[in-house]
């Protein structure tokens, strides 16, 4: 499965891109999505405005941002199937990290599978949808940490954190 993870951000909190590309790939994994292509873009809030604002029209940044390739779920035969891009803004990661008291990267990852979940079709619109794309995020989080993190210790960190950010 072709993951690629790109860094933009050079003033930005560190983030260790080789962590995230594993998790980013057992993500797919677990999606059954292991023939996709995903590109993971970690860059700063500066960058992540200029996008929210082309294309969400919010003249703010934000923590993730998913742009969908293939939304049809459908690639020709034998193709690899081009999922899209998550953006992930490693300033606003580091502040939620630290008001949710855990690291950068469980915040990260926590982003990334947001976003993945955003590009194979879940959305948080309604609190039914929210529901289940929580509980589909908290699975791919701990699948993606299993080697790093304990459950209970993923349990309490995911405990008091919205894994969506649904507008109320």
């Amino acid at each position: 499965m072709p993951v690629a993870v790109f860094r933009n951000a050079p003033r930005s909190p560190d983030c260790d891109t080789r962590t995230v590309k594993r998790r980013a790939e057992r993500m797919l994994s677990a999606l059954h999505e292991r023939g996709a292509e995903l590109s993971v873009m970690l860059t700063d809030d500066v960058s992540i405005h200029v996008l929210n604002a082309k294309h969400r029209r919010k003249n703010k940044p934000t923590d993730v941002l998913a742009f969908p390739m293939d939304t049809e779920g459908v690639s020709p035969k034998g193709a690899v199937r081009l999922l899209g891009d998550v953006v992930i803004s490693l300033d606003t990661a580091g502040r939620q990290a630290k008001a949710h008291r855990h690291p950068l990267l469980t915040e990260v990852t926590l982003l990334l599978a947001h976003g993945l979940l955003h590009l194979v079709g879940y959305d948080h619109r309604t609190d039914k949808e929210e529901r289940v794309m929580n509980a589909e995020a908290a699975r791919l989080v701990a699948l993606s940490t299993r080697a790093s993190l304990g459950q209970r210790t993923l349990s309490r960190r995911l405990r008091d954190r919205p894994l969506t950010s649904r507008a109320r």
